[in-house]
């Protein structure tokens, strides 16, 4: 059973199929018979398990086994406590109301790399970060979430899943390791 940490970059597609304007995970992994237990968007980065066992890849997507996923996201303003609280709560975003979540507000990890291209830089808006960690992981969600709070996201990294991380797992963006289990 082979189990792979790969740091997807920004504007990456989460496939290995062929796509027709972006890279995919083809460009960069090319060990035969893995999957990618779960997704980011082409526009978000970080932290992706992949596997060749169907039975390890249903535990760590599936939303019944509630693997934590902690991102760190970079967002347009200052989030004053009633918007952290609200990112917080279960939040109705219209197909689907989230389930509560850990959000803090915290200084830029020093060990994240920066991102390629850069986020768009505008000095009159001052940019802060969040620290969320999730029991899901619907379509965007994160994104959905930042803008309800009036918080817009500027740039996401997934930094880990379950007891699997890219700060005790350094690698950069496109670089994977094999690990045990």
């Amino acid at each position: 059973m082979k189990l792979i940490l790969f740091n997807k970059p920004f504007d990456v597609m989460c496939q290995f199929s062929a796509h027709p304007t972006r890279p995919t995970l083809a460009d960069y992994l090319s060990i035969p018979g893995i999957y990618p237990a779960g997704r980011l968007d082409a526009d978000s980065e970080g932290l992706i398990l992949l596997t060749d066992d169907g039975k390890l890849q249903h535990t760590i997507s599936h939303p019944d086994h509630k693997q934590p996923k902690t991102y760190l996201v970079q967002v347009e303003g200052k989030p004053d406590a009633a918007a952290l609280e609200r990112l917080r709560q279960p939040m109705d975003l219209g197909d689907f109301i989230t389930q509560p979540s850990v959000v803090k507000h915290i200084q830029e990890p020093q060990w994240l790399w920066p991102r390629n291209p850069p986020i768009r830089h505008r000095e009159e808006i001052p940019t802060s970060w969040l620290c969320m960690i999730l029991s899901e992981g619907k379509n965007r969600q994160v994104r959905r979430m930042t803008a309800a709070a009036g918080l817009p996201t500027l740039r996401l990294v997934r930094s880990s899943i379950g007891n699997f991380s890219l700060e005790t797992h350094p690698l950069l963006p496109g670089e994977w390791q094999e690990v045990s289990m």
